[in-house]
């Protein structure tokens, strides 16, 4: 099964993995496959513009042979804003959608503690995109629908 977990940035996403997946399965986060492409030293969350797209392109990758194993384990994938294009692939792939959002207030407490200044802009664009501008906390929903 593909499970595309989707929310906020610091909603919990990467915690819902770690919650639900076994040592087996494959997890897919940009986060991660980032901090693994940076030498030490580098920030958590480094959203330097040169890193993010070496680590864009490993994630494509990883996701396209993924999927080819669906069969033999679980794919978990973590996409904050997918976009139509991608939905429509998840969608394809039979993903099941996995929103973790545990309200607004709370995500932008979050982000002020761990995160860069431009995550909340990220934030707001994800409330604006998902949430029409409304947060309502829901936390593990899973829909074949999007």
């Amino acid at each position: 099964m593909l499970y595309v977990i989707t929310g906020p940035p610091a909603a919990g996403k990467s915690t819902w993995i770690q919650a639900h997946a076994t040592a087996r399965d494959i997890v897919i986060d940009l986060d991660r496959i980032a901090t693994a492409l940076t030498g030490p030293g580098a920030p958590q969350w480094n959203h330097d513009p040169l890193v993010q797209r070496v680590a864009q392109r490993a994630r494509f990758a990883a996701i396209d042979e993924a999927v080819k194993h669906l069969d033999d384990v679980d794919v978990y994938l973590i996409h904050t804003m997918p976009s139509p294009k991608a939905r429509a692939k998840y969608k394809r792939l039979g993903a099941r959608i996995v929103v973790v959002d545990p309200g607004e207030a709370v995500v932008r407490e979050r982000v002020k503690a761990m995160r860069s200044d431009g995550m909340d802009r990220v934030v707001t664009r994800w409330y604006g995109a998902y949430r029409k501008g409304g947060s309502r906390p829901v936390t593990a929903q899973t829909s074949r629908d999007w």
